[in-house]
């Protein structure tokens, strides 16, 4: 199998590097600047022999290498700055991406396409648009993350395994996504039952605000290790054909009362890519607020149009 990467910076060598590690597919890492991908590539080549895995990884500034690839993922993009919101990316984003998107059609017109790069709902939109693929094969990550920051952030509160927490986060990415605690279980409880409701509101609160956080933190640049390991997760998911019960970025048609737009919902993930999208009960509210979400990002949408 081969996995290609668009884009070499911290979140596309950081996902190469985690792929390598699971040993299911041969790696290129593409990017416009010359030297960079051939670089951490060897690097990364160079380390195998001490973390014990063989596979083939190569760096490319030529989009030809990508040919035959089964899966693309897109991290390349501008990164946010404190103060940045994800939307004010969208313009100089939604051209990278459709530079990227061309030539996935011209040499991996097979492939499935995971979008990384933020506004991440938007970029998936205009990625499916731009491709024309079926809606299987063009989704977004950000569910797996969002679900992820959330689930260590109840781990970290309850004092629990963080491989004990099952949880779920619907809805775009950003502030106005939607956490489930009544899908969110800690070895099966409700997470509801072991936290009052105003901790799991801060929790909630927390989450949605999970990037922005880094962002503060790091000041001149955004997260990376947990999006390279979601984009990872779901490489692995789709190459093994796990049928994976997952959340991502995906084009819908009137599932949840929605359509025209891509945001994250319940999946299930295999060998074609979101295989099945999964409604599961919402309450009145949230399915409201799913809905609000979905607003934010038509806005988006008609600009980009």
């Amino acid at each position: 199998m081969k996995v290609s990467i668009i884009g070499a910076g911290n979140v596309g060598a950081t996902t190469a590097l985690f792929l390598a590690q699971k040993e299911i597919a041969d790696l290129v890492l593409v990017d416009v600047i010359e030297g960079m991908p051939q670089g951490k590539a060897l690097d990364m080549l160079e380390a195998s022999p001490v973390l014990g895995y063989s596979c083939d990884i190569v760096g490319t500034n030529s989009y030809e290498d990508i040919k035959d690839s089964s899966i693309v993922i897109i991290t390349a993009g501008l990164a946010r700055r404190p103060g940045m919101d994800r939307l004010d990316l969208l313009k100089k984003n939604a051209g990278i991406i459709q530079s990227a998107v061309e030539n996935i059609c011209q040499y991996a017109p097979d492939s499935i396409i995971l979008i990384v790069t933020n506004p991440l709902d938007v970029m998936t939109y205009h990625a499916f648009k731009v491709s024309g693929f079926n809606r299987e094969r063009v989704l977004g990550q950000a569910g797996v993350l969002d679900s992820s920051r959330f689930a260590s952030f109840v781990a970290k509160e309850l004092n629990v395994s963080m491989q004990d927490i099952h949880a779920m986060v619907l809805g775009g990415h950003g502030d106005t996504m939607l956490p489930l605690p009544d899908y969110t279980t800690v070895s099966g409880v409700p997470v509801a039952q072991l936290l009052s409701k105003d901790k799991l509101d801060a929790i909630i609160d927390r989450t949605r605000k999970a990037g922005g956080e880094i962002v503060s933190l790091l000041k001149t640049g955004s997260a990376y290790y947990s999006p390279a390991a979601s984009a990872a997760y779901m490489a692995e998911a789709i190459i093994k054909d796990k049928k994976s019960l997952i959340s991502a970025s995906v084009y819908l048609e009137g599932e949840y009362g929605l359509s025209g737009i891509c945001i994250g919902v319940p999946v299930i993930l295999g060998k074609g890519g979101a295989e099945k999208i999964v409604e599961v009960e919402l309450t009145e509210d949230q399915r409201q607020s799913l809905h609000n979400s979905a607003e934010v990002y038509k806005k988006s949408i008609q600009f980009l149009k």
